[in-house]
């Protein structure tokens, strides 16, 4: 009988080599918190993420202004506010997909800053809309940038934050996201859509900003034979008093090792050995390193169960995910209130929604490792659940070869179920919701009216019309 599929272990599986026992050095760098320089690296990332949750619900408290807009061009109908709704996760697949590329080529930190870009383009068309064209490309473009980010900041900050602290660093993207897609529910409470849309220029000017002002991540670095500019990064982030050639050797090993397993495969460029070798210049030592860093996961390899299985079990839970139906109902969350009889206003009713998700991630974040990952998916919500846990699993569950790939296919499973979900919910809860008398649907006020007692009217009594007669 085979064994669980997170008890494998082996080369195949292991993102860092195993630690030695704590020296004095190493309990120096343990305490690496000390030195603020990573945290404010790790800030100024995740300010991405927090773009991305603050455009992912743009529309919450937009739709419903424009469907009671008095310009005609930016009136909306529900298929158009369901195209406006939705556009943002076609823009992300293509951001994620786009990360695979970008990753690598420009590298972490200018991949994320290069986000930069279609973001505040795409808030400015959406700032100074005056047709239903200018909302759908802007938020297409901002749904580009979320995709990006959410793709390249989670990598950056697992490379710049030390071992002892990294769980704890990887969960701020999350928490992030989550925090800005509040701020997106708190800011409808005191500003026009318009004002909205410049708001979220804010946090991209900002991250630009702080980026520039922090170092590329060592691995991405030491990746392209650059190893002295790496081994300053790492000396800038851990600080002047920590002891980093042992975490820099560390970090060349895991390079050395995966261009060592990417030699293996059969390339254009990169032969196995044995085979006769093309005629032509010796590739340079930086060329090499990168198109063996670039090497694809081969046909052979996927057909193996120890590499098709996690995949499989990763697509799976990425699909079931978004199968929970959370992103149509971020993104439409104040129009499901204003369909609903409740007693606060459907605006601070969205604003209390995106507290209590930002607490249970907190509480997932804190509880992750102690009740552990499966307990939480069957027991809890999204928040605690399905959100936080699925990508934590992905990256232990799937071996280093078929990261790359795997982590594509995710991204594009994802975010085409989430447009899928998203294009047809508004259509499908107009077309489920009861009609009234006249054939039309009823909303909110109607039902209640419908709903109501009404008055009941009765021919006057014997007694009455006598009494009227004598009068």
């Amino acid at each position: 009988m085979q064994e669980p599929l997170l008890g494998a272990e082996g080369r195949d599986y292991d993102t860092f080599p195993e630690k030695p026992p704590p020296s004095p050095g190493e309990r120096t760098r343990v305490g690496v918190l000390q030195n603020k320089r990573v945290l404010l690296a790790t800030f100024a990332a995740v300010l991405g993420n927090f773009s991305f949750g603050y455009a992912l619900v743009y529309t919450s408290p937009v739709i419903p202004a424009l469907e009671h807009s008095s310009d005609p061009n930016l009136n909306l109908t529900k298929t158009q506010a369901s195209w406006f709704g939705s556009v943002f996760t076609l823009g992300a697949a293509a951001g994620g997909l786009s990360a695979m590329v970008l990753n690598d080529l420009l590298g972490r930190k200018l991949s994320i800053m290069f986000s930069a870009v279609p973001s505040a383009a795409g808030y400015a068309l959406m700032a100074g809309a005056h047709g239903l064209w200018m909302l759908l490309l802007g938020r297409m473009l901002t749904g580009f940038a979320g995709g990006l980010t959410a793709a390249c900041i989670p990598v950056y900050v697992s490379e710049i934050a030390p071992p002892s602290v990294r769980g704890a660093l990887g969960a701020t993207p999350q928490l992030m996201a989550v925090f800005g897609s509040l701020s997106l529910y708190a800011l409808g409470l005191l500003l026009p859509w318009r004002w909205l849309a410049v708001a979220g220029e804010g946090p991209v000017l900002v991250m630009v900003l702080l980026l520039s002002c922090m170092p590329n991540s060592p691995r991405f670095l030491l990746s392209k034979s650059r190893d002295a500019e790496a081994l300053q990064a790492l000396a800038w982030l851990r600080g002047p008093d920590a002891d980093t050639r042992w975490e820099f050797e560390q970090i060349q090993d895991t390079v050395r090792r995966q261009r060592e397993e990417g030699s293996l495969l059969p390339s254009p460029r990169q032969p196995r050995p044995g085979w006769l070798q093309p005629e032509g210049p010796a590739q340079p030592p930086a060329a090499a390193a990168s198109c063996l860093q670039s090497s694809h996961l081969s046909w052979a390899e996927a057909r193996d169960p120890h590499m098709y299985r996690p995949i499989v079990i990763a697509l799976l839970m990425r699909f079931l995910q978004q199968l929970t139906g959370i992103t149509p109902i971020l993104v439409y969350l104040q129009s499901i209130f204003d369909s609903t009889a409740v007693l606060l206003p459907p605006k601070v009713d969205a604003a209390i929604v995106g507290a209590v998700r930002l607490l249970s991630v907190l509480i997932a974040a804190l509880t992750m490792d102690l009740a552990g990952r499966k307990a939480l998916l069957f027991v809890s919500g999204y928040a605690m659940g399905w959100g936080p846990i699925t990508w934590l699993l992905m990256s232990e569950i799937l071996p280093l070869r078929a990261r790359g790939v795997a982590s594509g296919l995710c991204v594009l499973v994802s975010w085409l179920t989430a447009f899928a979900l998203t294009k047809s919910f508004l259509l499908v809860t107009v077309s489920a919701r009861p009609a009234g008398p006249s054939g039309r649907c009823r909303g909110p006020v109607q039902r209640r009216l419908h709903e109501s007692p009404q008055p009941q009217h009765t021919l006057p009594s014997h007694r009455a019309r006598d009494r009227e007669v004598r009068a």
